[in-house]
């Protein structure tokens, strides 16, 4: 059977990375660190995530008439992506994001969105062909939310996965129209107003993002795994132990896995087992997109790990 679509709606930066041995605080400076350059960006990262691990993907973004441009196109092009809705703004640079990486892989970013913040509703409409056509569609908030929402509501038809990173007040209509949602345990404190100190909050959050519409949550927890949440049914799904070099894409590469493991017709559970195991290969290695792991790779992981992929029912619980 051909592979199912999955349409990227995003951006794309240029991450210039400097490693320390922790993070300089504000007003400090610190001299000595090590300086590397790597393509990333939330939509790119997510694109290439899920291209490695097999899937059949096409990138709608919008970058500028610079030499970090001509270099997105050119390297989404190389890991097979479709980036002919790739657009090029003739005024705004392309977007960048400065990173510190500690030696304990926790990370601070800023980011310049740059072209990024001009993809307009306008521009997704003449996008309306792909994302009809599209299986899955996967959303973040690195571009504007008016955009986000418009490629949602043309996209009807299709799974829509959004991970609403980083954390944004989002209208009713699109958490209406979303399929999964995918935040971490701040971004889901953002967007449901529930501090989360224990698993009671942990749920109670799980809850009031499905009564907004969604028809699953999942709210990562970094090495812990992962809440998966629909209907009446709540149930942590493990994540891997792993060495832990830089965790700044792991996000992104468990959303684009997650993407392929849907495509693939994967039960949820196994499908949020497979993306933990992307993630947890990722955060192993240096850099966004260069720390996203083949699919041969994901595949060898899971084939080592005590326990395969569970492929059973989740169990069921009702909330708190």
């Amino acid at each position: 059977m051909p592979r199912k679509k999955i349409v990227v709606l995003g951006s794309y930066n240029t991450d210039m990375i400097v490693q320390f041995p922790r993070i300089p605080r504000p007003g400090e400076t610190l001299l000595g660190g090590r300086f590397s350059m790597a393509a990333g960006g939330k939509g790119a990262n997510q694109s290439v995530a899920a291209a490695r691990a097999g899937g059949r993907v096409q990138f709608i973004g919008r970058v500028g008439r610079d030499m970090f441009g001509d270099r997105a196109v050119a390297s989404l092009g190389e890991e097979g992506i479709d980036t002919s809705l790739v657009s090029v703004d003739p005024a705004e640079p392309s977007g960048t994001a400065l990173i510190f990486v500690a030696e304990s892989g926790e990370n601070s970013i800023g980011v310049a969105s740059g072209a990024n913040a001009r993809l307009s509703p306008d521009e997704v409409e003449n996008c309306r062909e792909a994302l009809e056509s599209a299986d899955i569609l996967l959303l973040q908030l690195e571009t504007p939310v008016d955009a986000v929402q418009a490629a949602a509501r043309i996209a009807a038809s299709a799974t829509i996965i959004l991970n609403p990173a980083p954390a944004a007040q989002l209208p009713p209509d699109l958490l209406a129209r979303v399929s999964v949602l995918t935040p971490n345990e701040s971004e889901a404190e953002a967007l449901t107003g529930i501090e989360i100190r224990s698993d009671k909050d942990l749920m109670d959050a799980a809850a009031a993002l499905l009564r907004c519409g969604p028809g699953t949550v999942l709210i990562t927890l970094g090495a812990r795994g992962a809440l998966l949440a629909r209907g009446e049914m709540r149930e942590i799904v493990p994540g891997f132990q792993a060495e832990a070099v830089d965790s700044t894409a792991a996000g992104d590469v468990f959303n684009g896995a997650l993407a392929v493991a849907l495509a693939e017709g994967m039960e949820m559970r196994r499908a949020v087992t497979f993306a933990h195991a992307a993630a947890a290969l990722s955060v192993t290695r240096l850099g966004a997109q260069p720390s996203i792991p083949l699919r041969v790779e994901i595949d060898s992981f899971l084939s080592r790990q005590k326990e395969p992929i569970h492929s059973g029912r989740s169990s069921a619980g009702k909330d708190e």
